[in-house]
């Protein structure tokens, strides 16, 4: 009779394990999302993804409207100094025309400014 009721204890043991798998399985499969929301989940995802794309788009568009505005800006003040430079360098031609010698230039130079002054003819 021992055996016997060893048995069924273990039957009895392996119903409940079972029993408690069973439930475990069900509550944690309630819990994970289903395919509805995962669906939702990735609209939210996407929408957000082309609302920063798009203000990234902008933000680029205002940078290359920026940048362009200044190129414009350098051109213009490049146009600038050498007009300038021709300017200072045609009352130095006049004075040495007229026996007159020019003033020398501000010394010192700054350091900013030597790598420029070849593009002025100076």
């Amino acid at each position: 009779m021992r055996t016997e009721m060893l048995t069924a204890l273990s039957a009895l043991a392996v119903a409940v394990v079972t029993a408690v798998g069973g439930v475990a399985t069900t509550i944690v499969g309630r819990r994970q999302p289903r395919g509805q929301q995962r669906r939702d989940d990735f609209t939210v995802v996407t929408d957000r993804m082309e609302k920063e794309l798009t203000r990234q788009g902008q933000k680029i568009e205002e940078l290359e409207e920026d940048s362009a505005h200044q190129q414009a800006r350098i051109t213009a003040q490049d146009f600038a100094i050498r007009y300038l430079a021709g300017w200072a360098r045609s009352l130095v031609g006049y004075m040495r025309q007229s026996q007159l010698e020019p003033p020398p230039p501000p010394q010192p130079v700054p350091e900013e400014v030597r790598p420029y002054l070849h593009d002025v003819g100076l």
